[in-house]
């Protein structure tokens, strides 16, 4: 058996349960792995809303690190007794042990610890894509990066300074803003204080910048259009304040021939050499001190809704663990 916090309907923070769930052995392409830190992310707080739909009951959670216990026929990258890790579909992980899919468990290196490696694979993941699969990106590139203070943004910051790359970030306060300046970005500004479109045309001489990377979604999409170069690139990976509303596609001719997409991590990893490799290519940059995890916040499995209501209301810096 196994505590697992699931939900029966959508809804708040309230609608958390935490039950006991059998969880049985793996069979062919599945391991049965025992977590030792479970991560927190904000498509969580989506599934658990409605916004992205589940069936109902679902336990919630995309990533989390622990050991092995039973390997089922067919899988060879694994072995029990391994340390793993990983972000994967369908949602479970808040809980205390789970059988999963094979293919998107990754092996931890042992210089990374539980903790780190459960708070980094969704986030890091997702940074390696928006950094490399996504669109061309080279060293002297200049990236606008909403939310810069985030757990997906810190790792941003430092992954664009390791590659060379200018990162204007923004945040919601001035803390939040060296926050990112301490990490890497090169310069951050406070959208509550200051038109962040108007600013990043400053600090690029009129020009605009060669990417946007948006996870916050209504509040910014104007302002990210208004922030591009011509041919620039928008890349929308969230929406933490609200989905984009619809809008012309005409105003990307009008702003200067603009590209918009629309990816995730979850298409990116569905085959499993591309998720290996995009998790040793994250793995290298911590372990060569490229990339720091900053874990700010941990909560205990049967405080999950507290930790759902710090990170709904924007109380969070860089990356929540649970600990079962």
């Amino acid at each position: 058996m196994a505590k697992t916090a699931i939900i029966e309907a959508a809804g708040g923070p309230e609608e958390f349960k935490l039950v006991d769930r059998e969880v049985g052995e793996p069979g062919p392409g599945e391991i049965r792995i025992r977590h030792e830190a479970v991560g927190l992310n904000f498509i969580d707080v989506y599934q658990r809303t409605g916004l992205y739909p589940l069936e109902m009951p679902h336990a919630l959670g995309m990533e989390a690190a622990g050991v092995i216990e039973a390997v089922g026929d067919g899988v060879t990258h694994l072995k029990v007794g391994d340390r793993a890790a990983y972000a994967a579909m369908p949602p479970g992980a808040y809980c205390e042990a789970r059988v999963m899919p094979a293919a998107q468990v990754c092996p931890v290196p042992d210089g990374i610890s539980f903790e780190t490696a459960a708070a980094m694979m969704l986030k890091g993941m997702t940074v390696e894509y928006l950094f490399h699969r996504t669109t061309p990106l080279k060293k002297g590139d200049t990236v606008l990066f909403h939310a810069a203070a985030g757990g997906v943004g810190l790792i941003a910051c430092q992954w664009a300074r390791s590659e060379g790359i200018t990162l204007i970030g923004t945040a919601g306060t001035d803390e939040k803003c060296q926050l990112a300046l301490d990490h890497g970005a090169t310069h951050c500004i406070n959208y509550r204080t200051k038109d962040f479109a108007a600013r990043v045309r400053e600090l690029t001489d009129g020009k605009g910048v060669d990417v946007v990377m948006d996870a916050v979604g209504a509040d910014t999409f104007e302002g990210s259009l208004d922030s591009l170069k011509p041919l620039g690139m928008f890349i929308s990976f969230g929406n933490a304040s609200g989905p984009v509303p619809p809008f012309n596609i005409g105003i990307l001719g009008q702003k200067g021939s603009l590209k918009i997409t629309r990816p995730t991590l979850f298409t990116h990893i569905a085959d499993h050499d591309a998720c290996q490799a995009m998790a040793r290519h994250l793995f290298d940059k911590v372990e060569a001190g490229d990339v720091t995890i900053r874990i700010d916040q941990r909560f205990k499995l049967d405080e999950v809704a507290d930790a759902h209501r710090a990170l709904e209301a924007r109380q969070t810096t860089g990356s929540t663990v649970l600990l079962p």
